[in-house]
């Protein structure tokens, strides 16, 4: 990699500013414990899937997300039905591809709602699996989360209900969360965009928004999504398509001078994108949370880890009729021995400009407050491990645990008061990074530390998922705010379904 200004939204624990050398981490890191790192375990053998033996249609206009439809008539309450089902589209040439789906559309449809709203979401399973839906990031109570430990039979229907505090604004998202089903859930495209806006947005309106959700495809020749392998259970699942709002390669527009807001989703199950746009720097506003204090400017790259979002400011800085290309650059996750580095750009979105200048928008130099949430009263640690295992899911020969255990639904793993300020450490001993999420609420990142070196964070910023790369230590501080069981786990869905999961019982 070029030795480049760019932003790590993950492989630094946290929103870092880097310059030089980076990316990949891989198995050679050293630990921050100072240990060497234990010796690769091999490669499980598994055929590839069936390549298509045609490209999916590339080139068309970034077509907007469906949106899902308030039938509420009471001002300040969202109210609506999102219904699981199978859904067919045509993606290869003479076949049909039986996608899982909310509502007919993959992705799912935006829901688009602001703070201090009322939402109340209805949930028809029509699936032959559990469901439920996890309303990730968002600050919900327990019972309304959608964790494991809450699923939706097939042929059942509940009803969540939470109202979004002030201060909740931010770009969000929501998936299955059923124990062992997960990751199946997600690549046959259950997954879709929550947008919770503020009235008071400090992003002049004139700025085009653009959504942009990004997921991975695999496709059989005959049109088919084929099951997980064995590898898949290992390494995490990527796809041979990676798809911009479900389409390939797809169109956007913009003005010579114009500069336009994109909300970014990672919504793969396990691949990392490490984008850059041709020609272009990036300016960062928001991460999961909702807008960062200021601005950060001239960024040649952003890296997102699975379930991480971004909000950029791009401005077209080129002439009448140029182009560009938003790609995603090699990098390199580890793989405990099993190819965990992406050697391929992937093309992902192209961005044409037109021949209608349009006078450049300022932003403000100030876009939020946000307040360290102080000195840390309690300090809890996580280790994150993998090694061989004894079968799992899908046959693998890997085991991927927290603090040496497999997931128990049953079992409670941590207990948090709540209202009170903690440090928790998030240690990765294994050479594969794991994105850490945890429900409820969003955290601050310290720092990380590496290879015995702790790096602060340059800035604050509100999280709910952060990378934490091989080897590596990752320090944040967290409140919970509501009391009732949590989850917490790695992203990578497959890991998460193999075991990498624990219980947070939030107590008075």
């Amino acid at each position: 990699m070029d030795r480049r200004r760019f932003i790590v939204l993950s492989t630094a624990g946290s929103v870092a500013v880097l310059t030089g050398c980076g990316g990949g981490t891989g198995g050679m890191a050293m630990p921050a414990t100072g240990t060497a790192p234990p010796p690769a375990i091999p490669p499980v053998s598994s055929p590839p899937p069936a390549t298509p033996v045609s490209p999916l249609t590339a080139g068309q206009p970034l077509a907007d997300l469906a949106r899902l439809s308030n039938t509420s008539s009471t001002p300040g309450v969202f109210e609506a039905t999102l219904v699981a089902q199978r859904a067919t589209k045509s993606m290869l040439s003479g076949t049909t591809t039986e996608f899982w789906s909310y509502n007919n559309d993959v992705p799912g449809p935006l829901i688009d709602v602001f703070e201090g709203d009322t939402v109340r979401i209805r949930l028809d399973n029509r699936l032959s699996q559990e469901t439920t839906v996890h309303w990730h990031g968002l600050p919900v109570p327990p019972a309304q989360d959608g964790n494991p430990m809450d699923p939706i039979a097939p042929g059942a229907s509940r009803t969540y209900e939470f109202t979004l505090p002030v201060g909740s604004a931010g770009t969000y998202w929501y998936h299955p969360h059923p124990h062992e089903m997960t990751a199946e859930q997600v690549f046959r495209g259950m997954a879709g965009l929550l947008i919770v806006r503020s009235r008071t947005d400090p992003v002049p309106a004139a700025i085009e928004e653009k959504l942009l959700v990004i997921s991975d495809l695999r496709l059989a020749a005959d049109g088919t999504i084929p099951p997980n392998t064995p590898m898949d259970w290992q390494t995490g699942r990527e796809g041979n398509y990676v798809l911009v709002n479900g389409q390939h390669q797809p169109v956007l527009t913009i003005n010579p001078g114009q500069s336009q807001r994109w909300r970014v989703l990672n919504a793969t199950n396990a691949r990392y994108l490490r984008l850059a746009l041709t020609g272009h720097t990036l300016t960062l506003i928001g991460t999961d949370g909702g807008l960062l204090g200021s601005p950060v400017p001239g960024l040649d790259e952003i890296l997102l880890a699975p379930a991480e979002r971004v909000e950029v400011i791009v401005t077209a800085n080129l002439s009448s009729a140029a182009s560009a290309v938003l790609r995603s650059l090699p990098y390199d996750r580890g793989g405990m021995g099993m190819m965990g580095t992406s050697s391929t750009t992937i093309p992902l979105l192209t961005v044409n400009y037109t021949s209608a200048a349009t006078a450049a928008v300022a932003l403000p130099g100030a876009l939020n407050s946000i307040a360290d949430l102080g000195v840390a009263t309690t300090n809890k640690r996580l280790v994150f491990s993998s090694g061989m295992g004894m079968g799992g899911m899908g046959g693998g020969m890997m085991s991927f645990l927290i603090d040496g255990k497999s997931f128990d639904p049953s079992r409670v793993d941590l207990t948090s008061r709540v209202n009170e300020i903690e440090q928790w450490t998030i240690e990765n001993r294994s050479s594969m990074d794991h994105p850490f999420h945890l429900h409820g609420t969003q955290f601050q990142v310290v720092s990380r530390t590496r290879s015995g070196v702790a790096l602060a964070e340059p800035f604050l910023a509100w999280r709910d998922t952060v990378n934490v790369a091989a080897f590596e230590a990752v320090v944040f501080k967290v409140v919970q705010r509501q009391l009732g069981r949590r989850m917490y786990h790695c992203h990578i869905l497959e890991h998460e379904s193999q075991g990498m999961m624990g219980v947070l019982d939030v107590v008075a």
